[in-house]
């Protein structure tokens, strides 16, 4: 395992070194079957130094458990500490429900040291989903933001630095209006290992939840992803208008009335299908439909998180519940609220 053929099963190993360095070694030695003692100083080594059969000693500074070689009475070894450079894992939570984030998702927040959580997604489950991380609250609300799209960057990198495995957790795709990128950027101009787990987009996702397909054959053949977050140009307005497909807005129920407005002004169809979806996915999603001149009025039984969906498909359930009738009618509303 370190160099010397040694008979490690029911050891008691006392493992002295900060965890990211030896974390490595703890895991051979466990595999080894060894009941490991962990301690990352001097004084809490000492403590255990009784306890063990073989003090292993695994730290890029060494010299911090001096005291404790010195008072050894048990065989020491030193093993090589793991590189003290942390990474960082940008990672898609998915619509909100938790059943809905990716495996691989599921994994990274396990093994995590330290994550910077976003208010959507499954933040609420990361006392189940990282039970050994420092949680970083790092939600950003209209307004207001705990801290700026820089200090999260510059926090990240910091922990990464001091060896920690880092998730950036995100509602949805981190590629997807998550400013993922830039923190991909960051992370690979400050030499930190970064890497990215997507997640599924509430942009399909959330649409869906509320049985609206963003595309449907023999309804329209392309569906646009916006940004509601500042109200759109008049000519990106009549530029949606124009392609026919179903238009997806994120983060748009604060400029809705500017949506709703500038797209009946370059021509939309008033009785264009609409719909907006809030909390998608969740036990509390609630869904309202409507033609487009009356969407920002039912805006208003709504709040954040919400997806709207403005085309034709978004009458489609509608039209199922109309064709239905009794006990499956029953489910086809259930399944498309």
């Amino acid at each position: 395992m370190i160099g010397i053929d040694l008979e490690l099963s029911s050891c008691v190993v006392l493992l002295a070194g900060d965890k990211s360095a030896s974390e490595t070694t703890a895991e051979r030695l466990r595999a080894e079957g060894c009941e490991l003692l962990l301690a990352q100083d001097a004084p809490q080594a000492m403590a255990y130094l009784e306890q063990a059969g073989l003090l292993v000693i695994c730290d890029h500074d060494p010299q911090r458990f001096a005291p404790v070689l010195a008072a050894a009475k048990i065989p020491v070894l030193h093993a090589t500490p793991a590189e003290s450079t942390g990474s960082i894992t940008l990672l898609g939570g998915g619509p909100g429900a938790l059943d809905l984030m990716t495996l691989r998702g599921v994994r990274a927040l396990a093994e995590a040291q330290v994550v910077f959580a976003d208010r959507l997604g499954p933040s609420e489950h990361l006392a189940l989903l990282a039970p050994q991380a420092k949680i970083v609250d790092a939600g950003k609300l209209p307004g207001h933001h705990k801290l700026t799209q820089r200090q999260i960057e510059a926090q990240m990198i910091q922990a990464a630095r001091d060896g920690a495995k880092v998730v950036r957790l995100k509602g949805g795709d981190p590629f997807v209006f998550g400013r993922g990128f830039e923190e991909v950027a960051a992370a690979t101009a400050a030499n930190i290992p970064v890497h990215v787990i997507p997640g599924l987009s509430s942009c399909i996702t959330v649409p869906g939840a509320a049985g609206i397909p963003v595309t449907a054959r023999g309804v329209n053949t392309m569906f646009t992803v916006v940004s509601g977050h500042d109200p759109l140009g008049e000519d990106q307005l009549r530029q949606l208008t124009q392609l026919g497909g179903t238009i997806v807005i994120l983060m748009g129920m604060g400029t809705i009335e500017a949506t709703v407005a500038g797209l009946l002004r370059v021509g939309m169809s008033r009785d264009m299908p609409c719909a907006i979806v809030q909390s998608g996915t969740t036990e509390v999603q609630s869904t309202s439909h409507a033609p487009l001149w009356d969407l920002a009025a039912a805006a208003r039984a709504h709040s954040n998180p919400a997806v709207i969906v403005i085309g034709e498909v978004a009458a489609l359930p509608q039209s199922l519940l109309a064709q239905a009738s009794g006990a499956s009618a029953g489910a086809l509303l259930e399944a498309a609220s």
